[in-house]
């Protein structure tokens, strides 16, 4: 299974004036921008961090997921949530050939923690030995910054403001245990649990 981001965030959606205000830096400088690149890396460190631990796609993208093999015939779970639709479904076999599936074949079931693709008939696309299925679709709470839910939103500030201060330390693993606390329990209701050996079900 690969999971492809085809869409970065527009580093115009990034709220670094805020992230400004929560590190409480000066302004009214001719330098003010100075250090905008360096706030920009560390909020978009956070939110990497929090989607990684959460499954939840923060700020609207496009995604491509390349799987094998379905879990369930009938329907599949897909990596990360929330899911506002799926863009495309296409197979390719072992050598190349691309088949687009037809819309009228699956929909979307959302869900905020395990959205799913789901046949409208007995199964969905078979897929060829050697070959694989690859599912286009936008994942996000919204493109804009006031469209992530406030503390998920807070968890990012902080955690960006923990690697904003840590900057300059090249020490340690980097891990959630180094987190500020307050970041995992903002964070700990969107966090899916994993079952059945770590696959996403």
């Amino acid at each position: 299974m690969m999971l492809v981001e085809q869409t970065t965030v527009p580093g115009a959606v990034l709220p670094v004036a805020q992230f400004k205000d929560h590190l409480r830096l000066g302004t009214g400088f001719a330098d003010d921008g100075v250090q905008d690149a360096v706030l920009e890396t560390c909020l978009r460190a956070a939110i990497a961090a929090i989607e990684a631990r959460t499954g939840k796609i923060l700020l609207s993208r496009s995604f491509t997921w390349a799987l094998s093999a379905w879990r369930d015939l009938a329907s599949q779970a897909l990596p990360v949530a929330p899911v506002g639709q799926i863009t495309s479904l296409k197979i390719i076999d072992r050598l190349g050939g691309e088949e687009v599936i037809n819309t009228a074949r699956y929909v979307l079931e959302p869900d905020m923690h395990r959205p799913r693709l789901v046949s409208t008939g007995l199964c969905l696309p078979a897929i060829p030995v050697g070959g694989q299925i690859v599912i286009g679709f936008e994942a996000g709470f919204g493109a804009g910054w006031s469209d992530i839910p406030a503390d998920l939103a807070q968890a990012v500030m902080m955690l960006a403001a923990s690697y904003y201060d840590n900057r300059a330390d090249t020490g340690g693993s980097g891990g959630e245990s180094q987190w500020p606390s307050a970041v995992a329990t903002l964070i700990q209701r969107y966090r899916t649990v994993r079952l059945f050996g770590g696959g996403v079900r």
